[in-house]
């Protein structure tokens, strides 16, 4: 933008000058369209209207404010179209137009305002049509319990007139009352506030730096946020005790910014109801209500202590930002579903510390090559681990002994392309081979046969490789005697251990075949 969208704060331009210049025109077919350039403030758009829309904004005011009949310039018939007429006419009514926002210093009449696009860009219009619209919708909207979408730029445009302790109806148009705004965001659930890549509409306004305050919001239960700047967005936090559901894409660089925006004012803080270590100024309450979290599609690097304050999250999504290494997940007891798909992680160590519980675990897209990790993931259901750079067979031995799996996908990783791909994974998983889905596809009986005959030739190199070897199995001989031999005093008699009520995985794909 030209310059920078006003920060939050008393001292502001009471009323930003209003400029309206024809910067040009253009023949369209018949007829010629006048190029308008409006500028409030540092706000600047275009506008295009040709010379009958102007007629018809003259008409309107003579009728309704009395203005001199004779301001605007005559029309002609003959020669409309002709460059000397359209250059003397594009200066007459530069005159016109600057006569008229001089005539009207504050708030513009509602057709003048509507020809100049006000409502689209300039605050006192947007939060007029915003008004008027709630006034005609709001209780059928809320009524039905519908998503209501909303812009950066409008919500700018409400926080600014409120802090401007103007009266709430400026125009003298009970429709436009700035309460009908309120009561409607007081009591609205579900909120959508969708910003723009780039200038917005034909103007230099960049939405994603606009500050804009949601503390009018008092009874969210879900809102979804994206292309806004996260660091100037405040207010958020009134909606902690109701909001649910949370969405913010596009829009935030840290994980501190969307869930500790306070915190900024602290230099250190910790949430509520933790126990507290040192000098600490700040005690930030959590979202004691916020059950998913999507903070996907951001720039987000590190899973950050701000997740302590999303105790009762069950369903986060960091999918699409530059995570580097699972961390600080262990505060959340309550999550079974994560999404790190298409970040940066290149290892899983300990992970299973911080996933205690977790259920569904998307890590498509990373740039893991061992799943040495994910062993002790117990509860977990669904995997997912496409497009990533996993080469050996014997890295699915990790998640083979997972008792709950049940869907699993490994597609475009470099083993995925080996001859009998399908049925090599499938044999890691032994007994519970047909209740895996592996790539969405569900097990065959052909796969299934397949399965067993590899476990048993596995099974019958594991018996040659002992026999080959007749003195590892002395030596472990050796070693149980021993073991035996010292045992404690009063200690009951080793029972011989029974067969574990999960196979054990195949030891290694390499040549399974090679030996016949």
């Amino acid at each position: 933008m030209a310059a920078a969208a006003s920060s939050f704060g008393p001292e502001r331009e009471a009323e930003p000058v209003k400029e309206a210049r024809v910067v040009g025109s253009e023949l369209v077919d018949t007829y010629t369209v006048y190029i308008i350039q409006v500028t409030v403030g540092s706000h600047e758009w275009t506008v295009k209207h040709r010379y009958s829309d102007f007629y018809d904004l003259h008409e309107k005011l003579v009728a309704e404010r009395k203005i001199d009949k004779n301001l605007l310039p005559p029309k002609k018939i003959i020669g409309k179209n002709s460059r000397s007429l359209v250059e003397k006419r594009e200066k007459d009514l530069e005159i016109y137009l600057q006569t008229l926002l001089a005539t009207f210093p504050g708030v513009a009449p509602s057709v003048l305002a509507h020809f100049l696009h006000f409502h689209f860009y300039e605050i006192n219009g947007i939060t007029a049509a915003l008004a008027e619209e709630l006034f005609e919708k709001g209780e059928q909207l809320l009524g039905a319990g519908e998503v209501f979408a909303i812009g950066p730029l409008q919500l700018y445009a409400v926080t600014e007139q409120l802090q401007q302790g103007k009266p709430t109806c400026a125009s003298g148009d009970a429709k436009t009352d700035l309460g009908h705004i309120l009561d409607f965001t007081c009591r609205l659930k579900y909120l959508k506030v969708s910003g723009t890549e780039g200038p917005f509409g034909t103007s230099n306004i960049q939405e994603q730096l606009l500050p804009f305050d949601l503390s009018i919001f008092k009874s969210l239960h879900q809102v979804e946020i994206s292309h806004c700047g996260a660091r100037h967005i405040r207010g958020l936090v009134a909606s902690k005790p109701t909001l649910a559901t949370m969405s913010v894409r596009y829009s935030a660089t840290s994980m501190k910014e969307v869930l500790v925006p306070e915190a900024s004012e602290f230099d250190e803080w910790e949430p509520e109801g933790t126990a507290l270590e040192g000098p600490v100024t700040a005690v930030i309450p959590t979202w004691q209500a916020l059950t998913t979290l999507d903070l996907s599609h951001n720039s987000i690097s590190s899973i950050d202590e701000s997740v302590k304050l999303i105790p009762k999250i069950e369903f986060l999504d960091l999918s699409h930002n530059g995570v580097l290494v699972v961390d600080n997940l262990q505060h959340l007891y309550n999550l079974v579903h994560l999404d790190l798909s298409y970040n940066k992680l290149s290892s899983l160590e300990g992970v299973h510390t911080k996933l205690g519980n977790i259920k569904t675990l998307n890590l498509a897209g990373n740039l893991l090559e061992s799943l040495s990790g994910l062993h002790k993931l117990y509860s977990l259901v669904n995997l997912d681990l496409r497009d990533n750079r996993i080469e050996q067979m014997e890295e699915v031995k990790s998640i083979g002994s997972l008792p709950c799996l049940e869907h699993v996908a490994l597609l475009n990783n470099p083993l995925s392309i080996i001859p009998d791909y399908r049925t090599k994974v499938l044999a890691q998983f032994g007994e519970r081979a047909s209740e895996v889905c592996l790539d969405n596809m569900s097990t065959t009986e052909k796969e299934l046969d397949t399965v067993e005959v590899l476990k048993a030739i596995q099974k019958a190199k594991e018996v040659k490789s002992k026999l080959n070897n007749p003195e590892k199995k002395i030596s472990e001989d050796s070693r149980l005697s021993a073991a035996s031999c010292i045992r404690p005093s009063g200690s009951p008699p080793s029972v011989a251990p029974t067969s574990a009520s999960l196979p054990q995985p195949i030891l290694s794909n390499q040549g399974i075949l090679g030996d016949e």
